[in-house]
């Protein structure tokens, strides 16, 4: 532990598992205090009991106000103003455009887009009375690029990454510094969820093939939850207190480009 988020005070959404805990779990070690947010409330307290007094939970579902403001409050009650926010509560569902479910659709844009919004606005009194602040959105490399069968999912991570610019432009004046992560990756819920629902369609006697899944060039995996939450830590640390208004890929170099030259000694032999 080195400390670097002393005096750090954060609520972090979809805290309950995956990156969302790996996030938590990294703050109490450089000494932020956190409110871990979810709707699992079973697993959220398991994680804020693990954690020890720097932590607590709060039951959120993020598309409510409400449970935004109470958020809020219990956490200013419990450690302080908040002076740290990381949007990471997020779902998925996977489906051609031609299947369409509306309702799924409006939820994922509700949770990933909607929520951070909801969050952004009621945590601003408490940052403007802490000094500024910095708010860590995480997006996704859907953000950067489509994804097939993911459409309302990639579309929400692309207006996170819009509403990540508008509202550095309006709160940098503030002190209050928004930057956006982008992962390869990250949660297994969502993740093997996503891969679930694929074998699903292969064993009703779908044709499907997974493309351009295995990978950027330092290797064959996707972020894990850790390599997210470090550069979650750096945002939401002092020591990045000039990057403001940008994306962080996690992506191992996946959305770098293509690689068209194999190295010699890379080379398959024929």
């Amino acid at each position: 532990m080195t400390g670097r988020l002393e005096g750090k005070i954060a609520i972090i959404t979809g805290a309950a598992r995956g990156t969302g805990a790996a996030t938590a779990r990294l703050f109490v070690e450089e000494g932020a205090r956190v409110c871990l947010a979810d709707v699992l409330d079973e697993a959220g307290q398991a994680v804020a009991l693990e954690l020890g007094d720097a932590a607590m939970f709060q039951h959120m579902d993020v598309r409510s106000e409400g449970d935004w403001n109470r958020a809020v409050e219990a956490t200013r009650e419990r450690f302080g103003s908040v002076n740290v926010l990381v949007n990471n509560a997020a779902i998925l569902d996977v489906g051609p455009i031609a299947e369409l479910d509306v309702e799924k659709a409006r939820d994922i844009l509700d949770v990933n887009l909607i929520g951070p919004m909801i969050g952004t606005s009621a945590v601003l009194g408490d940052m403007q009375e802490a000094g500024g602040g910095a708010i860590v959105n995480i997006g996704s490399i859907d953000a950067m690029e489509g994804m097939g069968w993911v459409a309302p999912y990639s579309a929400s991570k692309w207006g996170l990454r819009g509403f990540t610019k508008s509202a550095a432009l309006e709160l940098g004046q503030l002190g209050i510094r928004v930057n956006l992560v982008c992962p390869a990756g990250g949660s297994p819920e969502l993740t093997q969820g996503f891969i679930s629902n694929i074998q699903q369609r292969r064993d009703a006697g779908e044709t499907i093939e997974l493309r351009g899944l295995e990978g950027g060039v330092l290797g064959e995996r996707e972020a894990t939850p850790r390599d997210i939450a470090n550069v979650v830590l750096f945002l939401a640390s002092d020591d990045a207190g000039f990057c403001h208004g940008a994306e962080y890929m996690v992506d191992g170099g996946h959305t770098a480009g293509h690689i068209w030259f194999a190295t010699k000694s890379d080379a398959k032999e024929s």
